[in-house]
């Protein structure tokens, strides 16, 4: 066997079908990739519990699978189901973007360990549940329902994309030193502990197993992932990523993530 590589894999919009789906031939090229030694991480702006729900299904349990989650402040060893790393948000910077949120207008949640914690429900949240199949409880105050501090918050807006770009500008002051805040998609903007990305993530799980980063390779679609592409020694953009993102890649995939864009990656560059 040649030299252990490590595939680290964004979820929605790139290993995952549309449908939230992952085709046979994903699924075969994955296994053949983990037979053969290398390692596969999926990484994701999901919570763990989310993210541990579709490992599960996906059967990427197996040695060699891992997880970075709320985009890198958790990794995740899914094969014995135990977090190696965890970042937090301290409460006082919770309560800020709460109240700032409210001046605005603007959908946010937090999390506890396995559930969404909101204060009402809205179609944002019916959105994101929807999507993520995490449960959520609907509580008075979130941060008198926290029992310890949480990995992120989301902020959600529908209709209105500049509105959420609005926000992000009018606190960045604030944030700069305090967060690490981006777009996860047009209708997602998170907030997460400091430094927090998925290129930094790499790094960490890189020198956790002992990889070096010239044997890394990283895709996906969303501006969220760029960190990741730009961290990998080989970054690559799935057919159907953002514009912005294929410009940081060094190549764009032949096929989207309906079409078995995983399986391409791996066949050509692992296998």
């Amino acid at each position: 066997m040649g030299e252990r590589k490590i595939l680290f894999t964004d979820l929605d919009g790139t290993l995952l079908s549309d449908d939230k789906t992952i085709s046979e031939k994903n699924v075969k090229a994955v296994k053949e990739a983990l037979n053969q030694g290398h390692y596969i991480t999926v990484a994701t702006g999901r919570a763990v519990e989310s993210a541990r729900h579709v490992v599960r299904k996906l059967g990427l349990t197996l040695p060699g699978c891992y997880v970075i989650a709320y985009n890198g402040a958790v990794i995740y060893d899914s094969a014995s189901d135990r977090i190696l790393m965890e970042k937090k948000i301290p409460m006082q910077y919770v309560q800020h973007l709460i109240e700032k949120a409210d001046e605005a207008g603007i959908y946010i949640q937090a999390y506890s360990n396995r559930h969404v914690l909101t204060r009402v429900h809205t179609k944002e949240l019916s959105y994101y549940c929807k999507k993520t199949k995490m449960p959520y409880k609907i509580v008075p105050s979130v941060l008198d329902a926290l029992t310890e501090e949480t990995n992120k918050v989301l902020l959600i807006e529908l209709d209105d994309k500049k509105k959420l770009e609005r926000f992000q500008k009018e606190n960045l002051s604030w944030s700069e030193d305090k967060l690490s805040s981006f777009f996860s998609c047009d209708e997602y903007l998170e907030y997460c502990p400091l430094d927090t990305t998925k290129g930094a993530a790499i790094s960490y799980l890189c020198n956790f197993l002992n990889i070096p980063i010239k044997n890394t390779i990283a895709v996906g679609d969303e501006r969220n992932d760029i960190p990741m592409l730009e961290a990998a020694q080989f970054g690559i953009a799935v057919k159907n990523a953002k514009e912005e993102v294929k410009r940081a890649a060094e190549l764009v995939t032949e096929n989207d993530n309906n079409h078995d864009a995983i399986a391409e990656i791996i066949e050509k560059y692992i296998l």
